[in-house]
């Protein structure tokens, strides 16, 4: 493996890593038993909806493994190649990206202002432009909204991790 190659790898596993530990797991929450989400949209695991029906029930273990694979394969992979420079952007940049496009797919954050201010080298209004993206059926939901910027009390928010990685 060249050390290009090498180095890609070491980061693409240190934002996935990033964005699940710290955004995606603690705000999605696990639920191991299919449920409506605020939407109705039939949900799994830690927001999954891909294939979810009624009644599903997954083990910590499944969802572990689901989350992972879907978050790398389904969402760094598309997000790394709509924005070009997405793996050199700063990792705090590049986490709070791939957590919303995670939550709200990966069309919408490709055109994304958020993207095209990454993509500009705008990074703290690239920041600043995540925090869009707090609706859920045309409504502004607080639990979105906190997600977005600042968190709670024992969540950091994405724009709270993207600005102070541009520190």
């Amino acid at each position: 493996m060249s050390k290009r190659a090498r180095n890609a790898l070491i980061g693409a596993t240190g934002v996935v890593a990033l964005s699940i530990a710290v955004l995606i797991q603690p705000w999605e929450g696990r639920k191991n038993k299919a449920y409506r989400d605020i939407v109705g949209v039939w949900t799994i695991c830690d927001g999954e909806t891909k294939g979810v029906k009624p009644g599903m029930v997954k083990t910590d273990a499944e969802c572990d493994a689901m989350l992972l694979r879907r978050v790398e394969n389904d969402f760094y992979a598309p997000i790394a190649k709509c924005i070009p420079n997405y793996t050199s952007l700063p990792i705090s940049l590049q986490a709070s990206l791939l957590s919303a496009g995670y939550n709200v797919g990966v069309g919408a954050i490709c055109k994304s202002t958020a993207a095209r201010l990454a993509r500009a080298g705008k990074y703290r209004a690239a920041c600043e432009a995540v925090t869009r993206f707090n609706r859920a059926g045309g409504k502004v939901v607080r639990g979105l909204k906190l997600r977005r910027e600042f968190g709670d009390k024992s969540r950091i928010g994405e724009l709270e991790l993207c600005l102070e990685g541009l520190r």
